[in-house]
């Protein structure tokens, strides 16, 4: 038997004639443990940014939700006002150019999301509802909406504005 002899300079096994060196087995399970731990790291980090999109884009949605529900909220006192000129003017040509901008301006704003909360006959919910005045009523439910003086407004589950309505006793 021929005697082997390492080639590393660092080695400290004397390898005898019968048992070969196995510094090079060492080093190649350093070499895998090592690439293991790098595998590891790289799923985790992997895994992180992936939740990280997912947060990102839910943080977007929410913000975008949150604009549009400003900025129609600030369109609706105008809306209210048009309703308002259309339901005190006579009957003339200017009434008429009144309801088709309250016309358009609606499917304007019902392309976007913008529900109408008119919740006649409905159950009160003070959620969506703001009582402005209660009424003895035997013809209605006691807690049902019976009037509703001013329509509230939504979009997707963003309140911008309570229906004002009228409460049976």
């Amino acid at each position: 038997m021929s005697k082997e002899i390492c080639e590393n300079e660092n080695c400290a096994c004397n390898p005898c004639e019968c048992e070969p060196c196995k510094c090079g087995q060492e080093e190649l399970g350093a070499a895998e443990v090592e690439t293991a731990e790098t595998m590891e790291q790289l799923l985790r980090v992997s895994a992180e940014f992936d939740n990280f999109k997912k947060r990102s884009e839910r943080e977007r949605l929410a913000l975008s939700g949150f604009v549009k529900a400003q900025t129609v909220g600030a369109v609706i006192p105008a809306l209210d006002n048009f309703k308002l000129a259309l339901a005190n003017c006579s009957e003339t040509d200017f009434s008429k150019g009144i309801a088709m901008i309250v016309k358009k301006l609606e499917e304007s704003l019902a392309k976007i999301g913008l529900e109408v909360i008119s919740p006649l006959g409905d159950e009160f919910n003070p959620e969506y509802h703001m009582a402005v005045s209660h009424e003895e009523c035997e013809d209605a439910k006691c807690n049902t909406v019976v009037a509703v003086m001013q329509d509230g407004y939504k979009i997707g589950e963003h309140l911008i504005r309570p229906a004002m309505v009228k409460v049976a006793n």
